[in-house]
């Protein structure tokens, strides 16, 4: 049996129960695969066989050696960030496909890959955009990360962190999922308020976060054609492109409204993971603690970079938290304060 049996809505969130029994399934799930790649059928069958969470597992471990391979052949250590806006989508249609397959009711599932399918356009099209797709793109962090490692040593830490790590946290943000998926088994075919509240703030999310790129890609291209033309573009303040990065809008609130929104993303789909099943926690935490602990240490490298890069940087830091605004009563964020009352716009 590859799903386990679960008496109550509190089964469903027992790591000894739903995930351990299952995880020696994934030793002999790659030969499988292999001895049966030409044959449809039992593909199938095998798929049905295997605990989704495990089949997912073995996914995210598969992917970390060709994400080696390709950075190392390349140089060029943005092979999961190509991947990141997909990975996610990709787990929950699994999840939703198998839930099908089995027979499960599945509306909870369809609407949460609906939002999965709009949060990885939001991400795919933004990351698109500014040039992530093309040849040779690669994030301008780790190269500043290899000036300050040895070879060797950034070596290991692409083995451990950017192919392997990275490429597990994706799988397990979307742990959750899986909760749900067992949690239709004891669950009514209706679809409560709770799902709709918990859904519908997902989309919100996604709709904030797409808001933000609007407004950061808005003013980085006034700024290159300020910096091309020495033109004010219509709508922004002489200051505000001086000074080198984005200040108004949203990010006179959040310094990076974006990645907040997005970290609210994953915290959300486990809170719905907690809600259906009647609990105040589940081991799919590990996946979102992951998540936020990784926002938190690449949001703070940025920022390392920006403090030397921008001058401002540093008090724009203490006027505007990095992802939650702060108590109102402190200097605005937009540096309004400082405008030159003088200085004209082009609106």
């Amino acid at each position: 049996m590859s799903l386990p049996v679960v008496k109550t809505l509190a089964d469903c969130t027992d790591f000894y129960k739903t995930v351990e029994p299952y995880l020696p399934q994934l030793y002999d799930l790659s030969q499988h695969v292999f001895q049966d790649t030409t044959n449809l059928q039992a593909l199938k069958v095998l798929y049905i066989s295997t605990n989704p969470l495990v089949s997912a597992l073995a996914f995210s471990l598969f992917l970390a050696p060709i994400f080696l391979v390709v950075s190392e052949v390349n140089k060029n250590y943005s092979q999961v960030d190509r991947c990141w806006s997909i990975l996610p989508t990709i787990y929950n249609a699994h999840y939703a496909l198998y839930a099908h397959a089995s027979g499960l009711p599945t509306r909870r599932l369809d609407v949460l890959l609906l939002f999965s399918f709009i949060w990885s356009t939001r991400l795919t099209y933004n990351y698109w955009r500014k040039g992530g797709y093309s040849v040779g793109s690669e994030d301008y962090r780790w190269n500043v990360l290899r000036e300050h490692i040895s070879p060797p040593l950034f070596f290991v830490f692409n083995v451990t962190f950017i192919s392997l790590a990275q490429s597990f946290l994706l799988f397990l943000i979307t742990t959750p999922t899986y909760i749900l998926l067992l949690a239709a088994k004891k669950t009514v075919a209706s679809y409560p308020i709770g799902d709709v509240i918990f859904s519908r703030g997902l989309v919100a999310l996604v709709f904030l976060a797409y808001y933000a790129d609007g407004q950061q890609w808005s003013y980085q291209n006034a700024k290159k054609e300020y910096q091309k033309t020495a033109n004010v573009p219509e709508g922004f303040q002489q200051e505000d492109l001086d000074r080198g990065f984005n200040t108004t809008g949203l990010f006179a609130y959040s310094r990076h409204p974006n990645f907040a929104a997005e970290q609210a993303v994953w915290v959300t789909l486990y809170g719905w993971s907690c809600w259906v099943t009647q609990s105040f926690y589940n081991y799919s935490i590990v996946g979102v603690i992951g998540y936020l602990i990784l926002f938190q240490g690449s949001t703070w490298f940025t920022e390392i970079i920006s403090k030397k890069k921008y001058p401002e940087y540093e008090e724009y830091q203490r006027r505007v938290g990095m992802f939650l605004p702060r108590l109102p009563g402190g200097p605005p964020g937009d540096f309004s304060d400082k405008r030159n009352p003088k200085a004209t716009s082009s609106e």
